[in-house]
């Protein structure tokens, strides 16, 4: 029997939000978007907020410990840290955002040239500790550069402004969609067939898959905490067989 996905083919994680401060005397992550994945946050401590750019425009949200907020791909965000703030992060399409679906707010010059961009997002988490957190520190500021842009651009001009990046993100992970079809059919596309089978079964008045239940505990991933793109990360997963 195969071990079971995480619920919807999602993934999950913990983060605590990096506190370093960047030139606007702001401390926290780097601003991206995901191109076909949905996002969640869960606040478990601390305090802070999301920046956003989208179709609403440019705003800012406040997290607390128990709030609960998600958006959409094609949402820019940077998490902003005033003290302690650590999240359950929950993403939809379990491997994509790791295939490349997140793409950065670097400036314009780079984001128009696939192998600067590709140089300047690379982050090899078997490099030693202080060389990431360099590398991770440094990828962050770069993207602040071209977020500060791009959000004084959709306040003086409403979020069409986004128009050209949003171009440049999609001619940038275009090389990558055949591969995440893929990913996307073995995981989210294969849980949702299944749920279609069970569905047909129970009006049919067969719960033979209920004898197939099962329990699955995640291990943590040995080591220190990743660098990841707004944090470092705690993630897990199925036990080894």
């Amino acid at each position: 029997m195969t071990v079971p996905l995480f619920p919807g083919g999602t993934a999950v994680s913990g983060l605590r939000v990096y506190d370093w401060e960047s030139e606007d005397g702001v401390s926290g992550g780097t601003p991206h978007l995901h191109t076909v994945s949905t996002e969640g946050y869960v606040v478990l401590a601390g305090a802070g907020s999301v920046q956003t750019l989208s179709a609403g425009g440019a705003a800012e949200h406040p997290l607390a410990p128990g709030t609960l907020v998600w958006f959409s791909p094609g949402t820019i965000h940077r998490l902003v840290n005033d003290g302690g703030l650590e999240l359950v992060v929950i993403m939809q399409n379990a491997g994509l955002p790791e295939a490349g679906d997140a793409v950065f707010t670097f400036p314009a010059e780079i984001l128009a040239d696939a192998v600067a961009y590709e140089a300047a997002a690379s982050l090899s988490q078997d490099w030693p500790e202080r060389q990431r957190e360099q590398r991770a520190r440094w990828r962050r500021n770069l993207a602040l550069e071209g977020f500060r842009e791009l959000r004084a651009a959709v306040e003086q001009h409403g979020p069409a402004a986004l128009t050209d990046f949003h171009r440049r993100a999609t001619e940038l992970v275009r090389p990558r969609v055949e591969r995440w079809r893929g990913l996307w059919a073995e995981t989210v596309e294969a849980e949702t067939e299944r749920t279609r089978r069970q569905l047909e079964a129970l009006t049919a008045g067969d719960g033979a898959h209920l004898a197939d239940g099962t329990v699955v505990r995640g291990e943590p991933r040995p080591g220190s905490r990743l660098f990841g793109m707004c944090g470092r990360l705690q993630t897990w997963g199925p036990p080894e067989h």
